[in-house]
This record gives C-alpha cells, sequence and structure tokens, in this order.
C-alpha cells in the first residue's frame, strides 16, 4: 500500500511564534506515537510561514490520527496518497 500525507500551510506572526512552536512539539507527540511522521518547513524568504507535512503507511492510519489529534489539519480530508512512477 502506498504511503499517504496530509499538507498544511501556516503563517504566524513573530510574536506568536513561542506559541506555535509549542503546539507543533505537542503534534509531533501525537502524530509519533500513532505511527505518523511529522515535519515541518519554514520558508526561507519569509519568516513566518510554515508547511507542515503528516505521513503515514496508508490513508486509515493518518485519517485516525487526524481524528484523535486534539488539533487536526484544517482540511483532514484532503489527503494524498503516494504514486509509483514507472
Amino acid at each position: 500500500m502506498a504511503r499517504s500525507l496530509t499538507i498544511q500551510r501556516a503563517v504566524v506572526p513573530a510574536p506568536e511564534r513561542e506559541r506555535y512552536l509549542a503546539r507543533l512539539r505537542a503534534r509531533l507527540a501525537h502524530y509519533t506515537a500513532r505511527d505518523c511522521r511529522f515535519w515541518v518547513f519554514e520558508e526561507a524568504a519569509l519568516p513566518g510561514v510554515f508547511i507542515e507535512f503528516t505521513e503515514a503507511k496508508d490513508a486509515a492510519i493518518l485519517a485516525a490520527a487526524h481524528a484523535a489529534s486534539p488539533e487536526p489539519p484544517r482540511d483532514a480530508a484532503r489527503i494524498y496518497s503516494e504514486v509509483e512512477v514507472p
């Protein structure tokens, strides 16, 4: 079965950065405990603009992890599945 992921963009004002990072730490712990991987990237030219990726080995695991999350992504139903490139 192909891997699945969700993507979310966040724009964080400078005064809220530390609070956002604390929330990311909590979400990392949540997803790691549910057999998912969680990455966050910040745009180099625009500090405070982040892209968050959550990945699991299949869509069911990812959907369940989002459903159990205290802070699910805004568009948790939009799950991308890995495409095998021949």
